[in-house]
């Protein structure tokens, strides 16, 4: 869980968008922010992606999701960045098991 300390101002504005209707509940509202800083800020949105996935989070098709680029776009994002990618394979029980699948 996050908790933030928040100016006595912004607090207030928080709760009259939440007491006037404008949000459900707060929880809603800082989700609408976030988004909407993501939306308008692109090297965010990137940055966030690649945090993901250089901590295995998330595949590569999704940390380029994320980004709102193409799996290309974002390999050479990594590779500008100097972060190695992250190659998945299935384990050779997996392997053994799709072996006998195509057999039968």
């Amino acid at each position: 869980m996050i908790s933030i300390d928040l100016p006595q101002i912004m607090e207030k504005k928080i709760n009259a968008l939440v007491e006037g209707g404008y949000y459900p509940n707060i929880n809603e509202l800082i989700k609408d922010a976030f988004k909407s800083l993501l939306e308008s800020k692109a090297d965010l949105k990137i940055s966030t992606a690649l945090e993901i996935y250089k901590k295995g989070d998330v595949t590569l098709g999704r940390a380029s999701e994320i980004a709102g680029l193409s799996i290309w776009e974002f390999k050479e994002i990594l590779k500008s960045r100097g972060v190695k990618i992250i190659v998945e394979a299935p384990s050779k029980d997996e392997l053994d098991e799709q072996i006998d699948l195509m057999k039968h």
